[in-house]
């Protein structure tokens, strides 16, 4: 079944979390009963359209997900050994804010000390996970960054600010490609992974979503960071870059951008929709920044018009988003190119609900 595609931004924001809450309980969102960024990424999504609509189930959803796995003394199991374990933390600082309950706080400084375990380059930057040594992913800057400028805002310790912004200058520094403007996936300061290049230690290719993870990071930064923070004026031009890249890389017919973002002239490469609902957001999010004028804002309403135009509703009338590629490791193009893609992955959901909150104001009626 198609969707009817002239309903506003803020009314497919609610169609998708409505169909997940219609369809999972908030414990059984797979992976269930885990700890996941797959589940934190699409309630981070509900997060920000409970911000705008005020609508108390959504956040009640998301206190039932997290009541699922944090015990009365905020206890919680959760992968020590990986920056991935952190994103679904962002979900206890309203908690915290809205309940006074300190479970929630002594979950965050858990998953806060992950940090202070984790394994580092030469540099200090933090490996993706133990089990990739001396490697730096682009996903790793949004799943542990965000989270530690919402913990410098809450509890105080601004000294995270600092440890943050080492992060993406050392991802900027050692994967970005000077000719696209793009990053690649994945950093291996050791060169000994198969994908990486003897010479520079970068894996090969510029997939869509590990450089969506990097612009949700960045814009979502511009929020975190103190106005007068020397290192959110650094990101501003960063952030501009990074858009006009972005848009020189988008699908003129479709909207949308591809699997592996510069090869959109290859046959077997494809268009994916959570790298092009993250795309969408950060653009969305430098025009509203004033960082990005008339040509993003035009790319921002295009992608967003080519996404609506690829949801669909399963018999029952719940929205589903399509090609959505599933986790992926740093490779080759074929290691892209082949992924399967699924529909509602939680990622997926996640992106196209903050794109859809994002675009409200930007959409013309």
């Amino acid at each position: 079944m198609t969707v009817n595609v002239s309903a506003a931004p803020l009314d497919w924001a609610k169609k998708a979390c409505d169909s997940l809450m219609d369809t999972y309980k908030a414990g059984e969102l797979p992976p269930a009963h885990r700890w996941h960024y797959h589940q934190g990424v699409f309630l981070c999504g509900m997060e920000l359209l409970w911000e705008t609509v005020r609508e108390d189930r959504y956040v009640d959803y998301i206190q039932e997900y997290v009541d699922d796995l944090v015990d009365e003394y905020g206890n919680l199991y959760f992968q020590r050994d990986e920056l991935d374990a952190m994103q679904a933390g962002l979900l206890l600082f309203n908690l915290h804010e809205r309940t006074g309950q300190e479970k929630y706080r002594i979950a965050a400084e858990k998953l806060r000390n992950l940090l202070l375990t984790i394994n580092q380059t030469s540099e200090g930057g933090f490996w993706h996970k133990d089990k990739y040594p001396y490697q730096m992913w682009l996903d790793g800057l949004y799943m542990a960054g965000v989270f530690s400028l919402k913990y410098a805002n809450a509890y105080g310790e601004t000294g995270l600010r600092d440890t943050v912004l080492h992060q993406e200058r050392l991802m900027r520094k050692h994967m970005k490609d000077e000719a696209t403007g793009l990053l690649y996936h994945a950093w291996d300061e050791s060169r000994r992974m198969p994908w990486a290049d003897p010479e520079t230690g970068c894996s090969p290719e510029f997939w869509s979503r590990s450089l969506g993870w990097y612009g949700l990071a960045l814009a979502q930064f511009m929020d975190l960071l103190p106005a007068d923070h020397p290192g959110r004026a650094e990101l501003i031009p960063v952030l501009g870059d990074f858009v006009e890249a972005l848009i020189r890389y988008q699908d003129e017919e479709s909207g949308l951008w591809y699997q592996v973002v510069d090869k959109g002239h290859m046959s077997d490469n494809w268009l994916e929709t959570s790298g092009s609902c993250l795309f969408v957001y950060a653009i969305a999010k430098a025009v509203k920044l004033g960082i990005s004028g008339e040509k993003a804002l035009a790319a921002a309403q295009k992608g967003y018009k080519g996404l609506i135009s690829v949801l669909q509703q399963d018999e029952q009338g719940r929205l589903i988003l399509p090609d959505i590629c599933i986790g992926t490791s740093a490779g080759d193009y074929e290691n892209y190119v082949t992924r399967p893609k699924v529909n509602n992955d939680l990622h997926g959901v996640g992106a196209l609900v903050m794109a859809c909150v994002e675009m409200q104001s930007l959409i013309n009626d």
